[in-house]
C-alpha cells in the first residue's frame, strides 16, 4: 500500500475523531466516553442480546462486559437472562437509559448543524455527498467472505432476493422451477459451493459454483444487494469464486446470463470471461461465457 495512502486515511482520522469530540472522556458533552456513549445507543428501546450487540459492533468480550458494568453502575441499563432463552444475556435500557439516548441523540443531531452550519448550500451537498461516498468504501472494506450451507436463512433470503429481482428484471420473469437446476444439495461441498458476503453480520451478496468432475464448473446465483452496488463488489465476489474453483482443481468456469443484465456481462466481459455459442439449454440465457483458470 503506497505510504501517501495510508498517510492520508490517518489524517482523515485524526481530523474526524478531533472533530467529533472522541478524545476526550466526556463526548457530546456528557460524562462517559464515546464508546459507552454508542454502546447505550446501539442498545436501542428494545434492548438487544448482549452477543448480538458484541457481532454488531465487533468487539472484545471483555471490553464489552467492561462498559456494560460501567452502564449498569450509572442506573442506564440492565442485564439479565433473555426471555426467550435464559441461556443467553439480554441488555435493556433503563427509564434513565432511555432518557440519556434521547438526550444523546438530540445533541447528535446539533453536533450535526455545528459542522453543516458554517458551510455554504453548495459546500453542504459536497460534504454530505463525499460521506456518502466514504461509508460506502468502509463498508467495503468491511465485507468478508464465507461458504455457507446455502438451506441456511440468510442463504434462503439472498436466494430470494435474487429470485425477486430477476423476475423483475427479465421480460418474461423468473420461475427457478424452469432453469437449470441449482438446488441445495448441488450448491453443498463437494457438489458445490455456496459463498455469501457480509458487512459484519449482514449478508449483501451471494454466489455459487456446481462442481462436475472432469468438466467445466458453473457459475451459479451471483446477486449483489441493490445498495452496495457501484463499488466493485460484484468483481470481488466473481475473484473468490474462482479462487475457489482453482482451490478445487477446477481448470474451466462457465456461466450463462441474462441480456437483461448489461452490468453482468460487463463484470464477466472486463473480468476475462469468453463469449460462446450456447452451451446448455437454459431457457433465460442470452449470452454464454467461459474462462480458462490459470
Amino acid at each position: 500500500m503506497a505510504t501517501l495512502e495510508v498517510q492520508g486515511i490517518r489524517r482523515f482520522n485524526r481530523e474526524v475523531a478531533e472533530r467529533i469530540g472522541a478524545l476526550t472522556d466526556e463526548f457530546l458533552g456528557r460524562a462517559r466516553p464515546m464508546g459507552e456513549s454508542r454502546i447505550l445507543w446501539e442498545i436501542g428501546p428494545e434492548g438487544t442480546e448482549v452477543r448480538a450487540l458484541r457481532t454488531r459492533l465487533a468487539l472484545d468480550s471483555g471490553y464489552l462486559s467492561r462498559v456494560l458494568r460501567s452502564l449498569e453502575r450509572q442506573s442506564l441499563v440492565t442485564v439479565g437472562p433473555s426471555p426467550q432463552d435464559r441461556r443467553v444475556r439480554h441488555v435493556e435500557l433503563t427509564e434513565a437509559g432511555l432518557m440519556e439516548r434521547a438526550e444523546l441523540d438530540r445533541r447528535s443531531d446539533d453536533l450535526a448543524l455545528s459542522i453543516l452550519d458554517p458551510l455554504t448550500a453548495r459546500q453542504r451537498t459536497r460534504l454530505i455527498a463525499a460521506m456518502a461516498e466514504v461509508e460506502r468504501l468502509l463498508q467495503v472494506s468491511t465485507v468478508h467472505f464465507a461458504i455457507e450451507d446455502p438451506s441456511s436463512a440468510d442463504a434462503r433470503w439472498c436466494l430470494e432476493q435474487y429470485v425477486s429481482e430477476l423476475d423483475a428484471r427479465f421480460e418474461t420473469g423468473f420461475d427457478p422451477s424452469l432453469s437449470i437446476s441449482a438446488v441445495a444439495d448441488e450448491l453443498t461441498p463437494p457438489a458445490g459451493v455456496f459463498l455469501i458476503a457480509r458487512v459484519r453480520t449482514r449478508p449483501i451478496a451471494c454466489g455459487a459454483l456446481k462442481f462436475h468432475p472432469g468438466e467445466p464448473a458453473e457459475v451459479k446465483r451471483m446477486w449483489v444487494s441493490p445498495n452496495a452496488r457501484g463499488i466493485g463488489l460484484g468483481r470481488r465476489l466473481l475473484q473468490e469464486l474462482e479462487r475457489l474453483a482453482r482451490d478445487a482443481g477446477v481448470e474451466v468456469l462457465r456461466l450463462e446470463t441474462n441480456g437483461a443484465l448489461g452490468e453482468a456481462i460487463g463484470l464477466y466481459r472486463s473480468s476475462g470471461f469468453r463469449e460462446l455459442a450456447a452451451f446448455n439449454d437454459e431457457p433465460y440465457a442470452h449470452h454464454w461465457f467461459q474462462k480458462r483458470l490459470s
